[in-house]
């Protein structure tokens, strides 16, 4: 057995989760309902975490898909303040926008996205990184 000198930390290894094909794959099918909002809302989380994307941000995309749809959202020229994380996010959102195939599924992408600026929230506050009260 081969051991790396230095561990991968659970952050490393949820960074690493392919976010897409969960959001592929969780929107429209129950069965992976529960990985796309468990892991997969943490690893986007951790990821736009990383890029300095603050919560709020996140919650007004998801008001954007709820109130235009994920096409609508995922055409956005820069969804997010920096363009390493808007990148990310339209990935995310193309991706979420070929597999919805109800408007359930939309609506479920948007509450997913609540979910993550919930959990980029939670980060911060742990580290008491919070901008305001505002990013409750």
């Amino acid at each position: 057995m081969v051991h790396e000198s230095s561990p991968r930390t659970d952050d490393e290894v949820l960074a690493a989760t392919d976010v897409p094909t969960l959001l592929r794959h969780g929107l429209a099918r129950e069965t992976f309902r529960t990985a796309l909002f468990g892991d997969g809302a943490i690893a986007a989380a951790v990821t736009l975490d990383r890029l300095d994307v603050l919560p709020r941000s996140v919650t007004y995309v998801a008001k954007i898909v709820r109130a235009g749809g994920l096409a609508y959202a995922a055409a956005l020229p820069e969804p997010l303040p920096s363009h390493e994380a808007s990148a990310c996010l339209l990935d995310w959102l193309a991706t979420a926008a070929q597999a919805a195939e109800a408007p359930d599924d939309e609506t479920r992408a948007a509450r997913w996205l609540e979910t993550v600026a919930e959990i980029v929230a939670m980060r911060r506050a742990g580290r008491g990184a919070t901008a305001g009260p505002e990013e409750s």
